[in-house]
């Protein structure tokens, strides 16, 4: 055996209880409840434990107690000289029993102290401990040597069983937890590859075909400049550099999605702030700024584009303000126009549109929440979504 695995801790899987069936934690508790029983038993049928010395095993049998479960701590986190310090407190108490007479709590507190040191503590200081105190057990027997030994040999014996059992215990959760971060991965990996085939499929067919509607939107627009000037003429006009407009807008946005699915927008605070230089809108931001994910990402810019758009459509000519607020667990995003009169109550039945709607389902599937109604004269549009 290399000498690595003689000073080596067992696993941090192997020494913590995740994975243990509740039918052998409650044996334990079972066997462990029967030894105190077995050791108070013995202390009392002693002889010395009568009068004011009876409250002695009780306080004798608390602190080995709090002691066993400071020893479960402290090799967890493979501290050794505190629980060298914690299992020769044991022992200790074993050596008062024994000089008091009372040979059973004796046994049993350095039985336990044996198996716990070669259950749990790294296999060479622990092999020392289950022998200096299994040494001990001859004094308090009279069988003769054969005897001794083989209840030394159980003892070591039963404390490296249980220490092998948890070893196997503990590397089978550990694959276990690996296996499930592989398939995690995978997933993951999968998700990515159809989000790129996505965007692929995205690109190829929309934002090509509103790159060709643009070419002839401006082919139009030229020819129709060049015409003769009249009424009807400039109808056209505007009609088609208006939907040149929207079929540059529709392009802006599909490239955009196409880099919220390829994992590579750029921060949501300097895309807040190109949109509202666009627009003529006011924006802030608040709080600790950090890297959101593509999801709560994509969620605020698609607010923040049907507020402005709602403004442009119901309040045209209203004052805008956009506030970006991180918060501890989540983001905020709030939309608020100034309005007017004569324009809130159309501002409160724009809240009921398809838009809106959409943007609140999305938050709802993020585990946010989107809020939106008329305020004062105005109309404000609040997003939460965790981050």
């Amino acid at each position: 055996m290399p000498s690595s695995k003689w000073i080596a801790w067992p696993t941090r899987e192997a020494l913590s209880r995740v994975g243990v069936p509740r039918v052998r934690i409650a044996l334990d508790v079972a066997v462990l409840a029967g030894m105190a029983a077995w050791a108070m038993s013995g202390a009392y049928t002693s002889g010395f434990f009568h009068g004011w010395r009876a409250v002695l095993p009780p306080l004798a049998l608390l602190c080995c107690a709090a002691a066993v479960l400071r020893y479960h701590r402290t090799t967890l986190a493979n501290r050794l000289l505190p629980s060298l310090g914690l299992l020769a407190t044991i022992a200790v108490v074993g050596a008062g029993a024994y000089a008091a007479g009372a040979a059973v709590p004796s046994v049993v507190l350095w039985i336990s102290v044996s198996v716990m040191a070669m259950e749990r503590l790294p296999l060479a200081p622990g092999l020392v401990v289950g022998l200096v105190t299994v040494a001990l057990f001859p004094l308090t027997q009279d069988n003769g040597a054969l005897a001794a030994g083989i209840t030394v040999g159980s003892v070591l014996l039963g404390g490296y069983s249980l220490r092998l059992d948890a070893g196997a215990r503990g590397a089978g959760f550990l694959l276990l937890a690996q296996e499930r971060a592989a398939r995690e991965a995978e997933a993951t990996s999968a998700a990515l590859d159809e989000r790129a085939r996505i965007a692929r499929e995205i690109h190829d067919v929309l934002a090509h075909s509103l790159s060709a509607q643009l070419v002839h939107l401006e082919a139009a627009r030229l020819q129709i400049e060049r015409g003769p000037a009249g009424p009807f003429r400039d109808q056209i006009l505007e009609r088609v550099v208006a939907a040149r407009g929207m079929a540059r807008e529709g392009l802006e946005e599909t490239r955009q999605a196409l880099s919220a699915l390829r994992g590579e927008t750029a921060p949501v605070e300097d895309y807040l702030r190109e949109l509202s230089v666009a627009d003529g809108a006011e924006t802030a931001v608040t709080g600790e700024r950090r890297q959101l994910s593509a999801e709560a990402s994509q969620a605020v810019r698609r607010v923040a584009q049907e507020g402005l758009t709602n403004v442009r459509k119901h309040a045209p000519g209203a004052q805008v303000g956009m506030l970006l607020a991180y918060a501890e667990g989540e983001v905020a995003l709030e939309v608020r126009d100034s309005g007017t009169t004569a324009t809130a109550g159309e501002l409160g039945a724009s809240g009921a549109g398809y838009g809106l709607l959409g943007m609140r389902e999305r938050a709802e599937l993020l585990g946010g929440s989107l809020e939106a109604g008329p305020e004062g004269e105005g109309f404000v549009v609040r997003l939460r979504v965790p981050a």
